[in-house]
């Protein structure tokens, strides 16, 4: 006995230690992507170096300084870089973010510290973040309304306000783009597809033409009417423009709609520098990207991913419940039962891309080109739901996440005692009366154990969403202010895909890698945040049948 009390005791510190280890590696986890991802949003100091450049006069450049790290000679020899014959045995080397992107180039560069002769950090220089082309530095000149240079008391103040109106600008514009003009077309399209009806059904008569002529005439009004708006806006944020010197003396114009943020880092206190984060990490989480995922926000991507891991638990939990209720309660045990529990558990370790294969051949070519040629021919051949979308997306993880939800509940209906349903029979109780007042409660805990490993599966998949829906710009969210209002079959944005391509196939990977992490950083907390609902929500349930189960 006290040779299995001493190897129980083992096992316990086992695994209280491997749970340990668990925790730990999970919080160096998001400490590292918070480190890695968070820092891109602080005000980093920007460095103006003059270089020692013989014959070239005085060369200066303006940069944040990325890293930094010791390199030997020997180092630089075998990487065949280029350095004087003086070069000492040990120098520094710099990784500089010089921005300005659409003047010099490039975004980085390397630097020794042999070749710098002076270095300074400006109050005066000034950052801009832009919509695209990435970062650029210099020395704020002035602004321009058109071709003429704007008068103001104070120009860093006019220079905030004009960002602040051409943000407003902005947004109006994408309004009426993306909810306003995007209404009158779904309604001419409507009106249309009525007229067909009607002049299929031989109903089309000139009354009924003389109503399709007014109305579509005035949805054209109302389009003109907002086009012209829409164009007045752009003439208007086009017009708007700063004036930029950059380090090498020349002054650069940059329009204020591609401006998303101006800032002094090197005069800026503790206090701004703090709200300076916030705002670029608000700025990131509800923005939406801009030309490229490297500008911009998240917003599209969290809320795909969002509404695709929501959409999937309603559909798997039902189908997984319903599936391993009759596995447990109403199956004989015989051989079929034993070949659909081999079938779950073998569905459980298929690749994930097979899904994403089976989801593009059958649920988006089949089943999505059936429905349009049953419910959509005058769309044809333009597809409606026969091409990838948030539907087919959600019904493919659905699948896929399907065995571990089955197992689970499985599991949770065996550990039930028989005694419950015994008694509940005696009773009086049918079968079905059982099963839905006392087996089912019971097995709550287990369903929602199940839901839990099926989003954290679901929300990180990447693979099978590339066929069945996910793209890497979406030019509107799923749901909208158009009826139906939820868009099933439209594409959508996902952080795991975001991820990918940031990290693979952006030009610019060294820009973009704190945003990588960043990114990152936020589907682990979308992902931990739905798992300690689904726990949460567990506990209590548990909590509450716990006396019955005694």
């Amino acid at each position: 006995m006290n040779k299995w009390m001493r190897a129980s005791e083992r096992w316990r510190w086992l695994t209280g230690g491997a749970v340990a280890f668990s925790l730990l590696a999970f919080l160096l986890l998001l400490a590292l992507l918070g480190w890695q991802g968070l820092r891109g949003f602080w005000p980093q100091p920007v460095t103006l170096f003059t270089l020692n450049q013989a014959g070239a006069g005085k060369v200066q450049v303006l940069a944040e300084v990325v890293s930094s790290n010791q390199v030997s000679r020997q180092q630089l020899e075998a990487s065949g870089a280029s350095f004087p014959a003086n070069l000492p045995d040990s120098v520094t080397r710099y990784l500089l973010k010089t921005g300005n992107r659409d003047f010099a180039g490039f975004d980085f560069r390397t630097l020794l510290s042999s070749d710098i002769r002076q270095r300074q950090q400006p109050e005066e220089v000034i950052v801009l973040q832009r919509r695209s082309g990435g970062n650029a530095y210099g020395w704020f000149e002035g602004l321009l309304d058109g071709t003429q240079p704007l008068i103001a008391r104070d120009i860093n103040t006019a220079l905030q306000q004009r960002l602040q109106q051409t943000r407003e600008q902005l947004g109006q514009m994408a309004d009426i783009r993306l909810r306003q003009m995007a209404r009158i077309n779904m309604q001419l399209d409507a009106l249309d597809q009525q007229a067909e009806e009607q002049r299929a059904e031989h109903r089309f008569d000139a009354q009924q033409q003389s109503i399709y002529q007014a109305d579509r005439v005035e949805l054209q009004r109302q389009f003109v009417r907002l086009a012209a708006r829409l164009a007045l806006l752009s003439n208007e944020t086009e017009r708007g423009a700063l004036l930029l010197r950059d380090a090498s003396g020349k002054v650069q114009r940059i329009p204020l709609a591609q401006v998303v943020a101006a800032w002094y880092p090197n005069a800026m206190s503790t206090g701004e520098k703090w709200q300076h984060f916030a705002s670029q990490l608000w700025h990131f989480v509800h923005d939406s990207p801009a030309e490229n995922q490297s500008e911009g926000g998240a917003f599209p991507a969290i809320f795909g991913t969002v509404l695709m891991v929501v959409l999937m638990s309603l559909v798997v939990m039902p189908l997984g419940v319903v599936a391993a209720v009759w596995l447990h309660e109403y199956a004989r045990r015989n051989a079929l039962t034993r070949l659909v529990r081999i079938a779950v558990v073998n569905l459980a370790g298929v690749p994930s891309i097979v899904y994403g294969v089976f989801g593009l051949g059958f649920f988006v070519w089949l089943i999505g080109g059936t429905l349009d040629q049953l419910f959509f021919p005058s769309t044809l051949p333009n597809p409606t739901f026969g091409t990838p979308g948030l539907l087919w997306a959600s019904l493919t993880l659905a699948l896929l996440t399907l065995p571990v939800v089955i197992v689970a509940t499985e599991e949770g209906l065996a550990r039930i005692p028989p005694t419950l349903r015994q008694g509940s029979l005696a009773l009086g109780a049918t079968q079905a009366e059982t099963l839905w007042h006392i087996t089912l409660p019971l097995a709550v805990p287990a369903m929602l154990t199940g839901l839990i490993l099926a989003v954290a599966r679901a929300a990180g998949e990447t693979a099978p969403l590339m066929l069945v829906g996910v793209v890497k710009m979406a030019p509107e969210l799923p749901v909208d202010a158009i009826f139906p209002y939820l868009h099933l079959d439209r594409k959508f944005m996902h952080l795991g895909f975001q991820i990918y391509d940031l990290a693979f196939q952006s030009p610019n990977t060294e820009a973009d890698r704190p945003l990588v992490y960043a990114t990152a950083l936020l589907l682990v907390c979308i992902v931990l945040g739905l798992n300690l609902a689904a726990m949460g929500l567990r506990h209590r349930l548990r909590e509450r049948y716990r006396t019955l189960v005694q």
